[in-house]
């Protein structure tokens, strides 16, 4: 009698599985029908990535065309990775390389852990007034403009700035932070992380509000600790957010932000400070180098769209967390 019953639970899904499909189009139109309101409202977001992020990729022939601002966008001589490769032999390729990813790296390494101890910090807090003050004060710096921040980095670090004044009040010497190659990478990692901390946290937190707080009952009847409750049960619970946001971080290892490199940096820290997008910058803007400026360009953002691809795989082998 069992079998007989599992024989007739089964027909319908051979039966299901067997019935052929309509096409695509079709479906598409079927499901605009029933959905047209949900359609209606992404269509300002389709709109928004059409003409500002694929419209724009026509733009890709600069880098291997020899254009000139006269002329129209087409209207350069196709000269194939000759501006890439002129990049590539140049003086200045190992060191902007090297640059841009010992401060993504460290940056990542450094920052990136500090928001989930931040949050897992604030999820133990009991005190909703003091929790609502950290995360006030720990936001503000996210929302001040990047030409302010840099500003107070600048006057903090000076020679006659605030950092030096304690250096010397504990019998040191002043320290010349922006003009010394040596310090520039602590000082732009730690006001990267100083800047963003708090609200890179709000993910990992709105994570930690989502998980079920029986399990936290049930870890404290069987005498679990604090420790143990984060290590065991709040750690394992936001893994997939976790990992979500590094590989979404990895993506942007090479896209490192130019405007605050660009407004603490100087010829002096060119050494350790000077990246890829700056140097775009002096090529495209200063130098009226188009094509090269493009051709650097591209390079970069294939190399953020290998890091992304490879970094999704081994993580979905690893973790069995992926963006894709």
């Amino acid at each position: 009698m069992p079998t007989q019953t599992a024989a007739v639970a089964k027909k319908p899904k051979r039966a299901l599985r067997g019935k052929p499909q309509k096409p695509f189009f079709e479906r598409l139109a079927l499901d605009f029908k029933r959905n047209w309101i949900l359609y209606l409202m992404a269509l300002p977001a389709l709109i928004y990535f059409i003409v500002y992020c694929y419209a724009p990729m026509a733009g890709l022939y600069i880098a291997v065309s020899d254009f000139k601002i006269s002329g129209g966008l087409f209207d350069g001589k196709f000269v194939g990775l000759k501006y890439l490769m002129d990049f590539f032999h140049s003086y200045y390729f190992g060191r902007l390389l090297r640059n841009t990813l010992v401060l993504s790296l460290e940056t990542l390494i450094f920052g990136f852990p500090i928001p989930i101890l931040f949050a897992l910090v604030l999820n133990e807090i009991r005190s909703r007034g003091f929790k609502k003050l950290a995360q006030t004060v720990t936001y503000m710096p996210h929302f001040i403009s990047i030409v302010v921040i840099c500003g107070l980095v600048v006057n903090f670090f000076s020679l006659n700035g605030l950092v030096n004044t304690i250096v010397q009040l504990f019998g040191g010497k002043p320290i010349a932070f922006m003009s010394d190659p040596k310090w520039f990478r602590t000082v732009y990692v730690g006001s990267e992380i100083w800047q963003n901390f708090g609200w890179d946290s709000v993910v990992f937190l709105a994570a930690l509000a989502g998980i079920d707080l029986a399990q936290f009952e049930a870890a404290k009847l069987d005498g679990a600790s604090r420790w143990q409750t984060i290590w065991h049960i709040s750690l394992p619970s936001i893994l997939p957010t976790v990992v979500t946001m590094l590989l979404m971080r990895l993506g942007h290892v090479m896209s490192l932000g130019f405007e605050k490199v660009f407004n603490l940096y100087s010829p002096a820290t060119y050494e350790t400070a000077d990246i890829i997008s700056t140097f775009v910058y002096r090529q495209g803007i200063l130098g009226a180098n188009f094509s090269s400026a493009a051709a650097i360009g591209l390079f970069n953002s294939v190399i953020n769209l290998i890091l992304v691809v490879v970094m999704n795989k081994v993580s979905r082998k690893l973790t069995e967390s992926s963006l894709w």
